[in-house]
């Protein structure tokens, strides 16, 4: 893994506030308080990933976006099929990662993101797979877009 300066680990950190600060609040416009931190769960978790880590095979645009969509096509189809959500939320995770691990997009934050769409609430029920544009899509999204910036940033160090 790649050393990161001081330099460019103050703008990784300052860019996954600006990032998260983003992505909460849209998502905090759509659902209620209650289920909010449920979907700060896997945002913050691909934040980590992003900017902590933005070299990982896991941090890449394809892996964010495909990962955490699938994942919640998988978590919102449980919840649909199965009764227990006990059974539906277990099921998810290791469908989501076959699902990921097949189309070669694994991004274990999207684990969070399947058992979001279960255990989620009546607000995320409500959604059905809208769920997976409002606010997956877009959460990956903002979180990307500050990820290529903070990437630009990172390569113009005024410290070296």
């Amino acid at each position: 893994m790649d050393k990161m300066s001081h330099f460019e680990i103050m703008v990784s950190v300052i860019g996954a506030f600006i990032a998260t600060l983003a992505a909460s609040f849209f998502s905090f416009s759509i659902l209620s308080v209650e289920n909010h931190a449920m979907i700060l769960a896997s945002t913050g978790a691909s934040a980590m990933l992003l900017f902590g880590m933005p070299n990982s095979p896991a941090s890449q645009p394809w892996n964010l976006v495909a990962g955490h969509l699938i994942s919640g096509f998988v978590g919102v189809s449980c919840h649909l099929l199965m009764s227990n959500d006990l059974l539906a939320a277990s099921a998810a995770v290791p469908l989501a990662m076959v699902c990921m691990h097949w189309l070669r997009c694994l991004h274990p934050p999207g684990g969070a993101t399947a058992v979001t769409a279960i255990i989620g609430g009546s607000h995320v029920h409500e959604l059905g797979y809208l769920f997976l544009i409002l606010p997956v899509l877009f959460n990956s999204i903002i979180l990307l877009s500050f990820a290529l910036a903070v990437g630009t940033l990172r390569k113009v160090n005024p410290y070296e």
